[in-house]
């Protein structure tokens, strides 16, 4: 396959790596760890993976390393870095031992369970060093959560005499893999299982992950194409932009977007849900910052929404909890999906229904129907930036009668998700998924099973990084899903005591009013060190000292 320039250039880089994960590597053990939340329930379904030590690489003494093999799963949605996670992963095996083999199963968990895998050779894993995408194995939403896939997954297991499994995903994913190193582990397998940080969303992260990778890479991509909007908004003077970024279920990237590019007006969902704001609130919250600009003569300007938004407006949320529970009943489940919405609305409270039917009608039967497999609302497919422009535009005209209002509203719409999952990962990421695969083997060497491979202090230089692995156990606690009470890793949302929204909640009115737009440009893979390499503006606030 015929490569550019730019790929040549990034196969040629050299991810950097933290000084505990260099030469020969001794582990060093903390204190005994528990989970965030709901304790006693934690430990009961996890007995032998619960309470583990967090855990740290240093230097340490040459050794002699036994011969092992293992097995990799890309799991979820794409990130930028996940083929430096096993680039790190193959070298530190290689490393510890030239006979240890790599073997990646084919489109995520299902290719444990369907037998469907290939050796990862070095001549496969060169081809793919700091490049984008997942496509070295491909990916999959496959559930791990049944004893007959744990078995199945058991037979290849010990056909090719892997020792321990590697996951690399995102919360959901990381929960699965603790069930399986928990039935592993119960059952006396052998088998250690390892999880990997992974979600562009950001919304994996704790005291002991500072970041999920792919989110660097996706926020500087994002960020350079609302920087391309904003100078196009700033050239033409004619359009509001209306900018979908993703974000489930929390705002992340939509703030740090803000923080690198200065919109006019950036929606965290969080603060929505604080507020207890209702969508006429968030609409008005919009309309008046699109007159306040038209009074100075400015009848343009860019909104960052994320995609979980409408999630997290209380009456919605509330609405959405119920039709969790109603959906997951055997009576729902049996019945035609023509037939669910009139089952739905027979089973609503009288509060629930109501907001219901004053939603847009395509609205309403995307949250009724449409469900990953996870069983989360499919908002990603929800166009809540025309939803909300339309909103706008109404709001305007009325305010237009009544004198409030005498400009113009011409909009544009965007939503930025897959340009930012493929990307080719930033520097950052680069070197932060290949020091993630370095610390999985690491565990592995170890003989560490239910932990996730963590690595710290990533404001500094990398080679001050700080690496190591963290009980998953220790992030979970219990949730409700699908209308049973499940263990899973709690999510992060964004904090609104935190220095990155403060930051961005000091600045908001100067921007919503003026013209302050900052252009990031493209990402910069070459060039000075204070170019090349910055990490993203959250980290940078969350660590200052």
């Amino acid at each position: 396959m015929e490569k550019s320039a730019l790929q040549q250039a990034r196969a040629a880089y050299q991810p950097k790596l933290p000084l505990g994960l260099q030469g020969d590597v001794k582990l060093i053990e903390g204190a005994p760890t528990e989970s965030v939340d709901n304790q006693e329930d934690i430990k009961k379904l996890f007995p032998n993976t619960y309470g583990m030590p967090l855990v740290e690489f240093a230097k340490g003494e040459p050794r002699q390393h036994a011969t092992f093999n293992v097995g990799v799963i890309l799991s979820g949605g794409q990130a930028p870095g996940g083929h430096n996670v096993i680039t790190g992963l193959f070298d530190t095996l290689k490393k510890l031992n030239p006979e240890n083999r790599l073997y990646g199963f084919i489109l995520g968990p299902g290719g444990l369970v369907d037998h469907n895998y290939m050796e990862l050779t070095k001549t496969v894993i060169d081809q793919y060093r700091n490049t984008g995408g997942f496509d070295m194995i491909g990916s999959g939403r496959t559930k791990l959560e049944k004893v007959e896939q744990f078995e199945k997954g058991l037979e290849i297991i010990r056909q090719l005499d892997i020792k321990a499994i590697v996951i690399i995903g995102g919360d959901d994913s990381n929960t699965n893999a603790c069930v399986l190193a928990e039935y592993y582990a119960a059952k006396k397998y052998g088998v250690q299982v390892i999880g990997c940080p992974k979600t562009i969303d950001g919304d994996l992260k704790n005291d002991q992950i500072e970041t999920s990778f792919g989110f660097d890479t996706a926020c500087k991509t994002y960020s350079e194409l609302i920087g391309n909007i904003e100078r196009d908004c700033n050239s033409a003077r004619k359009y509001w932009h209306f900018i979908k970024v993703m974000g489930r279920s929390a705002s992340h990237i939509a703030l740090e977007c803000a923080l690198q590019t200065q919109p006019n007006v950036c929606l965290v969902s969080e603060e929505v849900e604080k507020n207890e704001l209702t969508l006429d609130d968030v609409v008005e919250y919009i309309a008046s910052a699109v007159a306040r600009r038209a009074e100075d003569g400015n009848n343009f300007g860019t909104v960052i929404i994320p995609e979980g938004l409408i999630e997290f407006i209380p009456a919605i949320k509330k609405l959405i909890a119920e039709l969790n529970d109603i959906l997951a009943t055997p009576e729902a489940q049996e019945l035609a999906r023509n037939e669910q919405i009139d089952y739905v609305k027979q089973q609503l409270t009288d509060e629930n229904l109501a907001v219901f039917n004053s939603l847009p009608t395509n609205v309403a039967r995307q949250l009724a129907l449409d469900r990953d497999p996870h069983g989360n609302v499919q908002v990603s497919l929800i166009e809540t930036e025309k939803l909300l422009s339309s909103m706008v535009a109404t709001k305007l005209e009325r305010w237009r009668k009544t004198g409030l209002y005498n400009g113009k509203f011409a909009t544009q719409h965007h939503f930025f998700g897959y340009e930012g999952r493929c990307a080719a990962p930033s520097n950052f990421d680069a070197d932060y998924c290949y020091a993630l695969g370095a610390s999985a083997a690491q565990l592995i060497d170890n003989g560490k099973t239910g932990y996730m491979a963590i690595v710290k202090n990533t404001t500094a230089p990398a080679a001050e990084w700080k690496a190591g692995g963290v009980p998953i156990t220790m992030m979970m606690n219990m949730e409700r899903r699908a209308g049973l009470m499940k263990p899973v890793i709690r999510k992060a949302l964004v904090e609104l005591d935190g220095k990155p929204f403060k930051t961005f909640a000091a600045n908001r009115a100067e921007w919503a009013r003026q013209t302050a737009y900052v252009y990031p440009g493209p990402i910069q893979y070459w060039g000075p060190t204070e170019v090349c390499d910055q990490p993203t503006k959250t980290l940078e606030l969350e660590q200052q000292k």
